[in-house]
């Protein structure tokens, strides 16, 4: 029985790739920032390195907010730093006094 690859995949070729790694919690210290824009508050918090797309993800679906990555920053909406700041201590992270 033969199978032709090409079909079962619809041409596309398999590539090794490794996924992207998430940001490593023990060598980050976070801090937060309110911004107050068009009367609306936005809740900074960063700086992270690395692969934040799917931290991200995670964050908006646990938070049940919007949110964007912004340079090193990921920015929410609104004024919701007490329960981001427990969802990062979860996930380990440390933040600065």
């Amino acid at each position: 029985m033969n199978i032709d690859l090409s079909q079962l995949f619809n041409g596309r070729e398999l590539k090794d790739e490794t996924p992207p790694q998430p940001p490593s919690t023990s060598s980050q210290f976070l801090h937060f920032r309110i911004e107050k824009r068009r009367g609306k508050y936005v809740t900074l918090v960063g700086t992270f390195q690395g692969d934040t797309k799917e931290l991200l993800k995670s964050l908006k679906k646990e938070l049940a907010t919007g949110g964007t990555i912004r340079g090193e920053y990921l920015e929410f909406q609104g004024d919701i730093r007490d329960r981001l700041k427990t969802a990062l201590q979860k996930r380990g992270f440390k933040f600065r006094k």
